[in-house]
C-alpha cells in the first residue's frame, strides 16, 4: 500500500508568516502546542494569618516548614471534580523561591542536608506552580522582574509591626525582611536575565558543578518562557479584535526589552546564547554572586550546624547564618578549559564529543529553545525586539565561523527540529547562501520546494577551496533535504534527485581537493574533515535509496492493483 501523499510540496518561508495574523501563532512554537495547554487553576492570595506564617519562616530562614506549606495551600483542592483556586503567594515570597533553587549557600556550599532540601522543594514548588496555576495567573511575570540592589533593598524594607496603626498596608504585607528576598536574590544580583544566562552557560563549559544547579533552574526558567509567550498567543487568537496584543506583555518581551533596545543590546543577547566560557565570555557575564564557585570543604562537621543549637534561648548556631566564611570554603576548583571540557571525558579510542564544546547536550538543547523563542518573538513582534533578518544575520555571525563539530551540533537536523519547518528552513538557507559557490542561481523566494533545492543548492560547491567550507555547505544542504522529506516528502522524480544530490557530492569532494593540497595545511586537521564531509555524502546518498525504494514499493502497489 503506498504511503500517503504529503499534505503539501513546500516549506513556507518564515518572512512570509503575516505577524498581525493570530491563527498563525499556534504553528511557530513546536514545543508547546496551543490545544495542549492545561487548564489552568484560578488563583486567590493568602489569607492574612497564612502570609504572616510564610513571613516568619521566611525571615527565621526556616525555608522547609515554608515550602511545604506553601505546597500544600497550592495542592490543596485539586481532587476535587470542581478544582477550587489555588492559594497564591505575593510575588516577593516566589522571588525568593526562585532565589533558593540556585543560591550557593543551599546548593554547592549547603552546610547542612536540610539546606540541599530547601532548594530541592523550592524548585519542585516552583514546577508544580506552573503546572497548576500558570505563568500568568501565577503573576510570575512580577515575580521573575529583574531590579537593581538599590531598589530591592528598599522594597525590602523592615515590615512595620509596632505603632497606633495595628492595620498593615500592603507595602508592610508585600516585604520580606531576608538579604536572600533583597540585595541577595538572583533577580538583584544580576544585570538582568541575559547576565544569568550567559553566566549559566559559562558555568556549563568551565564549573561542573554549578552548571548542575543552574541548568535545572535555567530550563525551568525556558519553560516559564514558552508557556507563557504561548498562552498569551491562544489569548491573542481568542481575542483577535483588541488592539492590545497580550504577547506585548510576555515575560520574554520583559527581558528583550529591559533595558538597552539598540543594536548593541541584541548583540549582547546573542553573546549570552552563545556564551563559550572564554576569558572575554567571563568578563561579559560574571559569576552572579561573589565566590559562586567555590565549594564547602569536604571535612567540615556538619554537625557544626547543631553546635549551639538552643531555641528556647533564641540561639539558632549556624541556621540562621545565610553568609559563607571564607574559612569553611575551599577554592574554586581551577576551571576547565573549553577545549579541555571539550576531550576530557573521550578515550583516545573513541569518538569525539561534539556537544562538549557548547557544554553538553542539555546546555545545547536549552541554547536551540532560546534561539528558537527569540526568533517567534521577531517573527510576531518585529518592531518590539528587532526586525527578522537583522536576528538571522546575527545567527550567521555566530554560526558559520564555528569549527565542524560544533556547526554540524547547531545546523543538524535533530537541532533544527526545536524550531518551526519555516524557520529552520530560512536559518539553514541563510548560512548557506553565505558559502554556496557564486554560480548557484538564487531561488526566486525563500520558501523551500523540491524543485529549488535541485536547481539553486544540492549540485554546487562551496565558495572557497577549503574542506571545512565544502562540508558545511554539504551539511546545510543534507538539513534542507532531511526538512524536505519530514515536512513535504521527497520524490524520486525519475532519478533527478539522485543525479543533483551525486553532482554536488563530486563538486564539493573536487573542489576541497585542491585547496587540500596547499601548502600551510595541517594534515591531521584535512583528513578530519575529510571524514565529516564523506559521512554526510553518505548519508545524503542513504536518503536518497529510500525515496528510491519508497517510489519502487508504491509502483509495485500500482501494478498490482490494475492486475
Amino acid at each position: 500500500m503506498p504511503s500517503p501523499a504529503p499534505s503539501q510540496d513546500v516549506i513556507r518561508s518564515v518572512y512570509s508568516i503575516d505577524s498581525s495574523e493570530p491563527s498563525s501563532s499556534a504553528s511557530t512554537r513546536p514545543s508547546i502546542h496551543l490545544e495542549a495547554l492545561p487548564a489552568w487553576r484560578t488563583v486567590k492570595l493568602l489569607p492574612y494569618e497564612l502570609r504572616e506564617h510564610c513571613f516568619i519562616y521566611f525571615e527565621e530562614s526556616l525555608y522547609i516548614p515554608a515550602l511545604h506549606l506553601l505546597s500544600s495551600l497550592l495542592t490543596s483542592g485539586t481532587a476535587s471534580t470542581v478544582p477550587t483556586p489555588a492559594f497564591l503567594p505575593p510575588p516577593q515570597h516566589l522571588a525568593l523561591v526562585a532565589t533558593l533553587a540556585v543560591h550557593p549557600s543551599l546548593t554547592t556550599r549547603a552546610r547542612s542536608e536540610d539546606r540541599l532540601q530547601a532548594s530541592n522543594l523550592a524548585l519542585k514548588y516552583l514546577r508544580l506552580l506552573l503546572d497548576l496555576v500558570g505563568p500568568v495567573n501565577g503573576n510570575l511575570g512580577e515575580a521573575f522582574a529583574f531590579s537593581t540592589v538599590e531598589t530591592s533593598s528598599r522594597r525590602g524594607a523592615r515590615r512595620r509591626t509596632t505603632g497606633d496603626d495595628l492595620s498593615p498596608t500592603k507595602d508592610d504585607l508585600d516585604r520580606i525582611n531576608s538579604e536572600l528576598a533583597n540585595a541577595g536574590s538572583v533577580w538583584a544580583r544580576a544585570q538582568d536575565f541575559w547576565h544569568v544566562v550567559g553566566w549559566a552557560f559559562n558555568c556549563s563549559l568551565l564549573h561542573e558543578k554549578r552548571w548542575e544547579i543552574w541548568q535545572l533552574w535555567l530550563h525551568y526558567m525556558v519553560d516559564v518562557l514558552d508557556t507563557d509567550w504561548t498562552l498569551r498567543a491562544q489569548m491573542r487568537m481568542e481575542d483577535s479584535d483588541n488592539e492590545q496584543d497580550p504577547r506585548e506583555r510576555s515575560i520574554i518581551v520583559q527581558y528583550l526589552v529591559g533595558g538597552d533596545t539598540s543594536a548593541r543590546q541584541e548583540r549582547r543577547i546573542l553573546r549570552a546564547v552563545f556564551a563559550d566560557g572564554t576569558s572575554k565570555s567571563i568578563a561579559e557575564f560574571p559569576e552572579i554572586w561573589r565566590n559562586e564557585t567555590k565549594e564547602r570543604k569536604m571535612d567540615v562537621d556538619n554537625g557544626k550546624a547543631e553546635a549551639g543549637l538552643d531555641i528556647e534561648a533564641d540561639n539558632w548556631g549556624l541556621y540562621m547564618d545565610d553568609s559563607s566564611s571564607s574559612s569553611d570554603l575551599e577554592n574554586a576548583p581551577p576551571p576547565r578549559s573549553p577545549v579541555a571540557a571539550a576531550s576530557s571525558t573521550n578515550a583516545p579510542t573513541t569518538l569525539p564529543d561534539v556537544t562538549a564544546p557548547f557544554g553538553g547536550p542539555q546546555s545545547i538543547a536549552l541554547r536551540l529553545r532560546l534561539l528558537s523563542l527569540l526568533s517567534t518573538v521577531s517573527v510576531f513582534l518585529p518592531n518590539t525586539f528587532t526586525p527578522l533578518s537583522t536576528l538571522y544575520n546575527l545567527y550567521l555571525e555566530h554560526i558559520r565561523p564555528l569549527p565542524l563539530p560544533s556547526f554540524f551540533i547547531l545546523i543538524s537536523p535533530s537541532s533544527m527540529k526545536h524550531f518551526h519547518q519555516s524557520a529552520a528552513s530560512s536559518i539553514t538557507q541563510i548560512i548557506l547562501r553565505s558559502l554556496i559557490a557564486s554560480s548557484a542561481p538564487p531561488p526566486q523566494t525563500d520558501d523551500l520546494t523540491q524543485k529549488d533545492l535541485e536547481r539553486c543548492y544540492l549540485p554546487y560547491p562551496a565558495n572557497t577551496g577549503s574542506f571545512s567550507d565544502n562540508t558545511k555547505v554539504s551539511l546545510c544542504v543534507e538539513t534542507l533535504l532531511r526538512l524536505l522529506q519530514r515536512h513535504c516528502g521527497l520524490y524520486w522524480n525519475h532519478g533527478h534527485l539522485q543525479e543533483t544530490v551525486e553532482k554536488g557530492i563530486a563538486a564539493r569532494e573536487q573542489k576541497a581537493k585542491k585547496a587540500g593540497k596547499g601548502r600551510g595545511k595541517v594534515k591531521g586537521d584535512v583528513e578530519a574533515e575529510r571524514i565529516w564531509l564523506r559521512a554526510s555524502a553518505s548519508r545524503m546518498r542513504g536518503l536518497v535509496e529510500l525515496v528510491k525504494a519508497q517510489e519502487q514499493r508504491e509502483d509495485d502497489w500500482n501494478a498490482e492493483t490494475i492486475f
